[in-house]
């Protein structure tokens, strides 16, 4: 394999692969990813890649060209098949942002799994590895036959919330649903804070209402953790619950910034102070709504790539606050290839 890893993106978050790479003091390499008249997706790849280890960076979501989530889907696989026909030794699919995760198992009736699906497609196009973060429920991991690294962004928005003083007693760690509780438990455990729990049920889909709070979070700033926003009808809810149980101020926090439909709107309308989250998915005009503010995965994406490239282990980068910390707050140079 080459020394250096060869990194491709498709449209869906350009700006995040150009940082990564930057971090990696690397390009992103050359690829023409667009359309045919018919809006057929077209893919060529435009360097050599035989013999190199290959990573290909796309979340799978709407893209800033307009994109949908369905065309980023199409991208990444016809690249990974593109670059297995062009003899690249291994294929990593690095996917930030994995969409169609909420369909992690049957409902109901005549449902799919959706997120197996593009497990399966993803394997059959060529790829070796997955490098994602956060996924929306742990156990798609085990969708897939080969190895799948998910990374997590709390060190980032740990240290945020550090910086601005919101831990020990001051705050309370909220989980807005139960089963997000094991991931707030963690974020409570590295800030120093007591946790509380919304209970809520959903009477249709993407529509939630909140039945009981449990926790003390009178008189201290609530920190509402998920994986993800999407409508933000259920955070806007749930900090309407937890203001009116004597929380002074409400911040969300969440890993994927999906803001489907209206959902900048409703937050800006409701009582979350500030609403954090990461550049797995791109957010556009972030300048006019100060109450959003989106911090950079870069650098764990760029050390993780790193340590693929270089057989070294994934999970150190997550096995000591003090080892997590120095990663995100350490300079380009500290992370390139050697």
């Amino acid at each position: 394999m080459a020394q250096n890893p060869l990194l491709f993106c498709g449209n869906s978050n350009p700006e995040l692969a150009e940082e990564i790479a930057k971090r990696l003091h690397l390009h992103v390499g050359k690829a023409e990813v667009s359309e045919f008249k018919n809006e057929e997706t077209r893919v060529e790849i435009g360097e050599n890649v035989r013999g190199s280890e290959v990573f290909v960076i796309q979340s799978i979501c709407r893209a800033p060209n307009g994109k949908g989530v369905n065309d980023a889907v199409m991208e990444l696989l016809l690249m990974i098949d593109a670059l297995r026909r062009a003899s690249a030794a291994r294929i990593t699919a690095v996917i930030p942002y994995y969409g169609y995760a909420k369909q992690d198992k049957k409902t109901k009736g005549r449902e799919p799994i959706s997120a197996k699906v593009i497990a399966n497609i993803l394997k059959v196009a060529g790829a070796r590895r997955i490098v994602t973060m956060d996924l929306h429920a742990a156990q798609i991991q085990g969708f897939f036959d080969i190895p799948v690294d998910n990374l997590v962004a709390m060190p980032v928005l740990c240290n945020y919330l550090k910086k601005e003083g919101l831990c020990d007693d001051k705050i309370v760690v909220v989980s807005p649903d139960a089963g997000g509780v094991h991931r707030a438990e963690l974020f409570a455990k590295r800030l120093n804070s007591s946790l509380a729990i919304v209970f809520k049920r959903r009477p249709v889909p993407d529509v939630a209402e909140v039945t009981d709070i449990v926790g003390d979070v009178k008189g201290r700033v609530a920190v509402v953790v998920d994986d993800m926003i999407s409508t933000g009808g259920t955070l806007a809810k749930a900090a309407e619950a937890i203001k009116g149980r004597g929380a002074t101020r409400v911040y969300t926090v969440a890993t994927h910034g999906i803001f489907a439909a209206d959902a900048v709107e409703v937050l800006e309308k409701s009582e979350i102070e500030r609403v954090l989250f990461t550049n797995t998915i791109p957010f556009r005009n972030g300048t006019q709504h100060p109450k959003f503010v989106q911090l950079s995965i870069a650098q764990i994406f760029a050390d993780a790539i790193l340590r693929i490239t270089t057989n070294r282990s994934v999970s150190e980068l997550f096995e000591g606050e003090a080892l997590a910390d120095a990663l995100v707050g350490a300079p380009p140079e500290a992370l390139a290839p050697v």
